[in-house]
Parts: structure tokens; sequence; C-alpha cells
């Protein structure tokens, strides 16, 4: 396991921690949770990228249809 450091404006620091209290998640599960979502939804951007680029419109219009549920969920 990694540990980074970030730096953000005191601000936005003591939203997030307000927020992984909110919550009941520590800060750290917090970003995990969030690092996720992030590389998940680069992972079927990619694979989007990927079949558009060899013309499966019905396979790409399917991730389509997947990433605004998702995004509609939440």
């Amino acid at each position: 396991m990694s540990t980074l450091t970030i730096r953000l404006p005191d601000d936005k620091a003591e939203r997030i921690k307000a927020m992984a209290r909110m919550k009941g998640v520590s800060v750290n599960k917090l970003f995990e949770e969030w690092s996720a979502q992030m590389l998940t939804e680069m992972d079927v951007e990619r694979r989007f990228q990927m079949m558009a680029a060899r013309g499966d419109t019905q396979a790409a219009l399917e991730i389509l249809n997947r990433i605004d549920q998702a995004h509609s969920a939440g």
C-alpha cells in the first residue's frame, strides 16, 4: 500500500473531513472510494474510445448508457 500526501486549501480540507464524518468513514476511505470511481470511469472511457476507433457503434452506445446510469445513480 502506498501513502500519498496532498495539499488542499484549508476550507476544502475541512469540507472533505465533514463529508467523511457525515458518511461515517475516514478521509482515507473517502479518497479510496473516489479514486476507485475515477479509475473505473477512466477505464470505461478508454474502452469506449477503443470500440469507437474500431467502429463498434452498438457496443459504444451500450457503454454510454452504463455511464449515464452510473451518473444518475450517484
